[in-house]
């Protein structure tokens, strides 16, 4: 239950069908038999309609309500009417739902409301009402998904210029170390074949540079060098035309992206440095400005939205599954979480590596054990919740060296791992 709402408080309980157009409702009243179904219009003039009507109704007191998602704008619309609690459930669970009473298992959305009503009155206590955390940690956590995406768009855009390029031009893939730069983006827009460039005077090609900020002189020449006794991969005009033209198109994408990240990042460091939990997270081994938020979302700032490090790694999928039946035993990745719960502390986890001690070493004895890189990485990532949800609990910033002396003093044998790395 929600805080400050018992069992009793509930005046109705609302099943919703969500739909992009219209959304199914099954009402029932506390105590009552009859259920009423209703349609309501996906317009916000029809929700605050709806919303203001049960409130009139029943006069503000608090209504439960059962739908299929737990983000999305039908639950931005309904955060704004306090009297309504939601519980969210997962699609799969009303489809299995279904299939328990329909053996035709078809799908119908009035039904689905009855089902989504039946959930919340008979399975309540199972249910864990949307609880949402304030609205400076929900804009970032928007945030940063949006970035992830970004990042996502990014890495595919580079993916088929690069492609592009082989096909007629690959020499700047040999001079730029970085794909990803507006100094790449502005030479390819500049000179998008190599005849081009190769015309391009000395002095040109210095000016260039120093303009986009590379000041070392010897780096200039080698680049300088290289376009003067480059030679082309084909004189095909048939081939060189479409794919620079192509090239052109994928660079001007390519740098929009890269200036929007770059807005995504300042926001984000206003948005999280401000928060006063974001110290426990930007301190982390490896965390950095680009996944301390994320973590940071991860925990969330409610202290009792987690009773256990356990919670943290079954709801980022994270902890393994463990299916028994009979006398046949598997354990296998958890896919049913949030996906990017679980890249986010797989992503710093992997990258503590590089900077934590402890970390290195417990990855190289996986390692060592035969495991997989990613399979070391996960249970790197499980073993690193179980630290930090402590730290969170705690409102304490993580010290590396007060975690080394409680591995000295249980004896564990990543010390040793440790000592042969020092």
């Amino acid at each position: 239950m929600c805080k400050g709402v018992g069992e009793a408080d509930f005046a109705a309980f609302i099943g919703i069908d969500w739909s992009d157009s219209k959304h199914d409702c099954c009402l029932q009243i506390t105590q009552a038999i009859d259920r009423e179904a209703s349609t309501v219009e996906h317009t916000p003039e029809a929700i605050a309609a709806w919303a203001n009507e049960l409130y009139r109704r029943f006069g503000g007191r608090p209504i439960a309500v059962c739908l299929e998602l737990s983000k999305g704008p039908l639950i931005n619309a309904l955060r704004e009417y306090e009297f309504l609690v939601l519980f969210p459930v997962n699609p799969l669970t009303v489809a299995r739902f279904r299939e328990a009473f329909a053996t035709s298992r078809a799908k119908d959305d009035p039904s689905d409301a009855e089902l989504q009503l039946e959930l919340l009155l008979k399975h309540r206590d199972r249910l864990q009402p949307l609880d949402p955390a304030s609205p400076a940690l929900r804009a970032l956590a928007q945030l940063v998904e949006d970035r992830r995406r970004l990042v996502g768009d990014k890495v595919g855009l580079i993916s088929r210029l690069r492609s592009v390029l082989k096909n007629y031009y690959p020499q700047p893939l040999q001079w730029f170390d970085d794909c990803s730069t507006i100094l790449f983006c502005d030479f390819l827009s500049r000179w998008p074949t190599l005849k081009q460039v190769r015309r391009a005077r000395a002095s040109t090609l210095e000016r260039f540079f120093h303009a986009q900020h590379v000041r070392s002189a010897s780096l200039i020449k080698r680049r300088i060098e290289a376009i003067r006794t480059a030679i082309p991969l084909t004189t095909d005009e048939a081939v060189i035309t479409p794919n620079a033209l192509m090239v052109e198109a994928l660079v001007d994408q390519l740098r929009i992206v890269l200036g929007t990240i770059k807005r995504f990042d300042d926001a984000i460091a206003e948005a999280a440095g401000s928060h006063p939990d974001y110290p426990l997270f930007d301190g982390l081994p490896g965390a950095g400005p680009a996944l301390a938020p994320r973590l940071l979302v991860a925990f969330g700032d409610q202290r009792d939205r987690f009773n256990a490090a356990s919670d943290v790694q079954k709801v980022s999928g994270v902890a393994p599954v463990t299916e028994r039946s009979g006398n046949q035993w598997s354990v296998h990745c958890r896919w049913r979480c949030s996906k990017f719960l679980r890249q986010t502390f797989v992503e710093w986890a992997g990258t503590s590596i590089q900077h934590s001690f402890w970390a290195r070493a417990f990855y190289e004895q996986k390692r060592a054990q035969g495991k997989p890189h990613h399979v070391a990485i996960r249970a790197l990532a499980f073993k690193w919740i179980r630290i930090v949800f402590r730290c969170w609990k705690d409102r304490r910033p993580y010290d590396e060296s007060v975690y080394l002396a409680a591995l000295q003093k249980r004896g564990s044998p990543l010390i040793e791992g440790l000592a042969s790395q020092q």
